[in-house]
């Protein structure tokens, strides 16, 4: 019996998952006029539906696991793309 589950990364999880976290995050955003401060929790609740219903639906905790990795590598990256877009622009 395998206590922990084997989860291996692979294209949708690097390449198309938090690219798509990110984009409907904005898109819930510009849409729902979200408060600031209930962005990243928007993100990472759609990163754990993508993992739990589509990605890993046949193991909960990979599932889980994967969508904490969904949600914050989407918040990681939008803050690390806006950091970079400013610092171009010599802005605040």
């Amino acid at each position: 019996m395998e206590l922990f589950p084997v989860i291996h990364t692979n294209f949708w999880d690097a390449i198309i998952a938090v690219p798509v976290v990110m984009v409907i995050t904005q898109a819930i955003k510009a849409g729902l006029k979200i408060p600031k401060k209930f962005v990243p929790l928007v993100a990472l609740f759609l990163g754990l539906c993508i993992s739990i219903f589509i990605s890993h639906r046949h193991h909960l905790v990979a599932g889980f696991f994967m969508g904490w990795f969904y949600g914050y590598g989407a918040i990681g990256n939008y803050a690390a793309l806006k950091t970079s877009i400013k610092a171009y622009r010599g802005g605040k």
